[in-house]
């Protein structure tokens, strides 16, 4: 039997790299909650099909500027939705799809969103959070509200 010696680098590069590699999606971004069956970049198209960005600024989704909704900028971090639903995949799912059924009266229209949707464009906002890796494809600061 043949024993190798690993010096502490190579174990601690070897180690790093595992860490990183086991939680990242193909773009790199950490989703902080997993929708099942929602996959994030199908969520992105739905986002523009939807015309999400004609209400909220979501980063990464081309011309999503819109100053009605709050922005989804960093919608993984929030404890809420809708100031009333505890941030978690099937409440937002539910939101997206009802929004007037949950909070009637609200800016949020229905918009007819499917289930299958619903998960991909849950799992897309999940990716959005303020941690060091960002989101998918940040927008340029001028382009947010403020600045």
């Amino acid at each position: 039997m043949t024993r190798h010696r690993w010096s502490s680098r190579a174990l601690a590069l070897l180690v790093s790299g595992s860490a990183l590699l086991g939680g990242c999606r193909e773009e790199g971004v950490v989703p902080r909650q997993r929708v099942a069956g929602g996959d994030p970049s199908r969520g992105e198209h739905a986002i523009v099909a939807y015309g999400c960005g004609s209400c909220h600024v979501i980063p990464g989704v081309p011309q999503a500027r819109g100053r009605v909704g709050p922005p989804l900028t960093d919608l993984a971090d929030r404890a809420f939705l809708a100031g009333q639903l505890p941030n978690e995949p099937d409440a937002l799912v539910r939101w997206i799809r009802q929004p007037q059924v949950i909070r009637p009266g609200s800016a949020m229209p229905a918009l007819g969103v499917t289930e299958a949707d619903a998960r991909d464009i849950a799992a897309y906002l999940y990716t959005l959070a303020s941690n060091p890796l960002g989101p998918p494809h940040p927008i340029p600061a001028r382009h947010l509200p403020g600045h």
